[in-house]
């Protein structure tokens, strides 16, 4: 988009002139540094030539596989199709159609682009118009900032204005061209449910009939190309003669003696060179419509990026060996043992003293066994101490039932009264005795209490070894997420999750939109606007297509909802039947359901 030029300073104050001049002459000096080049991503497309020319990047357009097939559906054709014999036609027939789909697309990306910023906040579309179209126009749209900010003090207002004007002429451009093309999509698409009996009979018959197509179809898009905007005539004409956009193709009766091998070789290559002429007049007229590169739009993050690059590298350098420091070597040993030391203690170690929990039970069973052994004979020992001594002390014989309870208070109260005179009673009495046995007592709960700690520590060893590996797990769990992720990301409506899923639905939505007003533009008696309509519902059956095949396919309905898809295409439904086709796609597949939690079994 060219820049406007700066208001005249001398109509304003002499004093703003002449304090003006100096930033003029700056800003003017570094424009004229920067390349002549065509666009603001000229730059930045020069890099990119450098690098497919001297690194191996190609910058290839990719093909769009086939979905949605030309309305050609009697037995012959389908018999073709299935024996692999496709005839010449159909094979020219579809090329032309997926072409067709392919600029749809790219133009479709490009008015989603441009809508987006339309609808955008006043500070987006000041900071796409500064920051997002590539450093020449960073520089411009600077230096007439500057300029209005010392002359009418109104820069915002005139980026705001610059910025819808341009999106407004984008939008206008892309859509008349989206219209030229669907029309001539639907035309391709009438024009071949006319013939269809003539484009299944034998090769030269099927090329007879498909020059005869194409000769109307291209006839009338190069009429609607001519009245696509103001200015168009200029573009047909060189030397000031006009001239035909296409080649005609030739209509030699295959039983005329002019129809040869050659003719039909010749207008086979005819068509193609009509294709290659269509995509070079859409890219002369979309070139400066399309929507930005990515590196364009990023180019501001990508040159800081690039620059903290650098001047990280040469602080690595400075503390390389090259430059005689062991600084990166010592970093890199210390990463390395915090690495193994990590992997030790958060990894190594806890797995494998889980397995070791797991995989030892009987041996950890047999030793508690055993010290449930050793405990359960001190406890006799113990018994046995007291029922002799209460026995002895008592003068009788004490019966069975007796509780330890009530010998270990008979035992306290003769240690007791034996302490009144310690001294003669450790001689002759029985406080030694009664030493002892409190001693046994004491070994007794030392040893049940190590027995239920022990148990207690055994019992909690797995989960002491889980929490001690808890940071690798964590670790491993974020990466296999990020992996999950990167696999399962939404490619667009084709993806797997439920962004995907909506889109998927939009796109329904917008088939079941264009449908409607493609019947009120028929009943209305406006051809031209239904045309371009139906070609639009083509290119969004197309789209949906290829986005459901891969998950219909998983869960076996791709038969079945294939067919539906291809009945909303058809020519000869009424809308009513189609109306209740897309309610049956909305409600009735897997992969078109509002949630991806109502999954339907495989069958």
């Amino acid at each position: 988009m060219a820049t406007p030029p700066p208001q005249n300073p001398s109509s304003g104050d002499p004093s703003d002139a002449s304090s003006l001049a100096a930033p003029v002459r700056v800003w003017r000096s570094l424009v004229a540094r920067l390349p002549p080049l065509p666009d603001s991503s000229g730059l930045l497309a020069a890099v990119s030539d450098l690098q497919r020319r001297y690194f191996g990047v190609r910058r290839s357009r990719r093909r769009r596989r086939p979905a949605l097939p030309l309305p050609l559906r009697p037995g012959a054709a389908h018999s073709a199709r299935v024996a692999g014999e496709m005839p010449k036609a159909f094979v020219i027939l579809d090329d032309v159609v997926q072409h067709t789909l392919t600029n749809l697309h790219s133009i479709h990306k490009s008015l989603l682009f441009w809508q987006a910023k339309a609808e955008g906040t006043n500070s987006q579309k000041v900071y796409f118009m500064i920051f997002e179209r590539g450093p020449r126009a960073f520089v411009d749209t600077t230096y007439q900032t500057l300029t209005r900010l010392q002359t009418d003090g109104y820069p915002v207002q005139y980026i705001l204005h610059s910025a819808s004007g341009m999106v407004s002429t984008k939008l206008a451009v892309l859509t008349s061209m989206q219209h030229c093309l669907a029309a001539f999509l639907a035309e391709v698409h009438s024009e071949v449910d006319k013939c269809r009996e003539g484009l299944t009979e034998n090769s030269d018959k099927s090329l007879h009939t498909l020059f005869i197509v194409l000769n109307t179809t291209f006839a009338k898009l190069e009429v609607s190309l001519r009245n696509a905007g103001e200015g168009q005539d200029e573009l047909f004409a060189q030397d000031g003669t006009a001239y035909e956009l296409f080649g005609k193709l030739p209509e030699v009766d295959i039983e005329s003696p002019e129809w040869t091998e050659a003719l039909a070789t010749e207008g086979t290559s005819l068509i193609y060179q009509n294709l290659q002429k269509l995509d070079n007049f859409l890219s002369s007229q979309l070139s400066s419509h399309k929507k930005p590169n990515r590196l364009t739009i990023y180019w501001l993050p990508y040159t800081c990026g690039a620059l903290g690059l650098s001047l990280c590298s040469l602080w690595l350098l400075r503390h390389s060996s090259l430059m005689g420091s062991p600084d990166i070597d010592n970093w890199i040993q210390d990463a390395k043992e915090s690495v193994a030391g990590f992997w030790d203690e958060h990894f190594e170690k806890p797995i494998i003293s889980i397995r070791d929990e797991l995989f030892e039970t009987f041996k950890q069973r047999d030793k508690g066994v055993m010290e449930k052994q050793e405990v359960q004979l001190t406890e006799d020992s113990l018994h046995r101490m007291l029922v002799a001594f209460c026995e002895q002390t008592e003068g009788r014989k004490l019966p069975e039932d007796v509780s330890v309870q009530a010998m270990l208070e008979t035992v306290t109260k003769r240690y007791e009264q034996e302490l009144i005179h310690p001294i003669k009673n450790m001689f002759s009495g029985e406080i030694a005795r009664a030493m002892l046995i409190q001693i046994q007592k004491l070994k007794l709960d030392l040893e049940s209490g190590l027995l239920e700690m022990d148990q207690i520590l055994r019992a909690n060893a797995i989960n002491f070894a889980v929490l001690a590996a808890l940071p690798a797990f964590g670790l491993s769990l974020l990466l296999l997420v990020l992996l999950r992720t990167w696999i399962q990301r939404d490619h667009g409506a084709e993806g797997r999750g439920n962004i995907a899923r909506c889109h998927r639905r939009l796109l329904l939505v917008d088939v079941e939109r264009s449908l409607m007003e493609f019947q009120h533009y028929r009943d209305n008696g406006m051809e031209e606007e239904a045309r371009c309509k139906f070609g639009l519902v083509l290119y969004t059956l197309d789209r949906l297509c290829k986005a459901v095949e891969s998950h219909a396919k998983e869960t076996g309905e791709w038969l079945s909802l294939r067919e539906d898809i291809f009945d909303l295409a058809k020519l000869d439904m009424g809308m009513p039947d189609k109306m209740i086709v897309v309610s049956r796609l909305k409600w009735m597949y897997n992969c078109l359901l509002p949630f991806s939690s109502s999954r339907l079994p495989r069958l």
